[in-house]
């Protein structure tokens, strides 16, 4: 595929560059979970062999993404012009197993993915961007085979989280590069206990909120310190903040990932290699990888590859999209703007400003 520069959606440039800076100070407030996972993994690249009995917390489960997403012909193509460039789906999982059954009120069975995100890794590593897909969002399912064996015909107008919840991890990312003609590379899950495990082993995260969360946990607005639990609730908090919709979660995880991501910086976790032992036997017990990465070896060499990414420079936006005429309590891409975040995440341009801008709003 080809693709014209324009000032909006050229190739990354010194005014990118200058423009970054005047918005860093909004960008680091945008920072999400992948940011501390690429920080964990390049940091531990360096001293991966102190690592090796985790190893074993990252075999059981790993899905072979490459035959799970099939033939290759049908499947995305590289785009020259994107060089190294590679993406990233990470889904935060909500199930309910092992760890996770007592968290945030659990319930038996199920799991769905209450976050997805697209990670684009930009051509020489140095910078990234996350692209945040609505859980509600209504998208067509391709045919998938589950985790149990069974077949899954290809279905139209489903919740994008119940394809993670019917088919798994390998369809949500065979639902993602139908959706987006974007390449999957690697897949990452992490889950609640790893979640609540990293924030209870920093010793917690400060939060400030504009503006109260008046339902389940209930707080003011103001500065709050949360522990795992706490930060927990928050990240899942829907009703009782904004709109009450699936965008205002997204704000929060937004708003709390960029604060993990100042705490981490502020005590020099990365510095410590007891401090990052911890954060890193917690991750692996609850991450979920492709086979390509299911080894301390095999993540510690794609940290070391990151290593070039300046956190304050990482970048997050959602797929635009608008409240469905149909159902108006699920939403759907708003053409042309979907199209065009896709192809320049595919061919490693600037996102344009016009898709940043979604008209349904949290």
């Amino acid at each position: 595929m080809s693709h014209t520069s324009t000032p909006a959606d050229g190739p990354r440039s010194g005014s990118r560059r200058r423009a970054r800076t005047r918005t860093r100070g909004r960008t680091l407030r945008r920072v999400v979970l992948p940011v501390l996972l690429v920080l964990v993994l390049a940091a531990g690249g360096s001293v991966w062999w102190v690592y090796q009995g985790l190893d074993d917390n990252l075999k059981d489960g790993a899905v072979d993404l490459e035959q799970a997403l099939g033939d290759e012909k049908n499947r995305p193509r590289r785009e020259a012009v994107a060089g190294d460039a590679l993406n990233l789906l990470l889904l935060g999982s909500d199930s309910r197993a092992g760890a996770n059954g007592a968290l945030d009120g659990g319930r038996p069975g199920g799991a769905r993915s209450d976050t997805a995100l697209l990670v684009h890794i930009a051509k020489g590593r140095t910078e990234a961007v996350a692209v945040s897909i609505p859980r509600d969002t209504l998208v067509t399912r391709p045919e998938c085979t589950a985790p149990d064996g069974t077949v899954l015909p290809s279905a139209r107008r489903v919740m994008f989280n119940s394809v993670y919840a019917q088919a798994g991890s390998a369809c949500t990312a065979k639902t993602v590069e139908q959706m987006s003609d974007v390449r999957v590379d690697h897949l990452v899950e992490v889950d609640f206990a790893g979640f609540k495990g990293i924030v209870d082993a920093i010793g917690g995260v400060t939060v400030r909120l504009d503006e109260p969360i008046t339902s389940g946990l209930r707080l003011d607005a103001g500065e709050h310190r949360l522990d795992g639990d706490e930060a927990l609730k928050f990240v899942r908090t829907r009703h009782g903040y904004g709109d009450g919709s699936d965008l205002g979660r997204i704000e929060l995880q937004q708003k709390f990932l960029g604060a993990l991501l100042a705490e981490v910086k502020r005590q020099d976790l990365l510095g410590s290699p007891a401090k990052l032992y911890r954060i890193a036997d917690r991750l692996t017990e609850s991450l979920t990888t492709d086979s390509e990465l299911a080894s301390l070896t095999a993540l510690a060499e794609f940290g070391r590859s990151l290593e070039g990414i300046d956190p304050a420079a990482m970048d997050t936006v959602m797929l635009p999209v608008a409240y469905d005429k149909a159902d108006p309590n699920r939403v759907v891409a708003v053409e042309p703007s979907a199209s065009r975040l896709w192809e320049a995440i595919r061919t490693d341009a600037e996102i344009p400003a016009s898709v940043r801008e979604s008209p349904a709003r949290g």
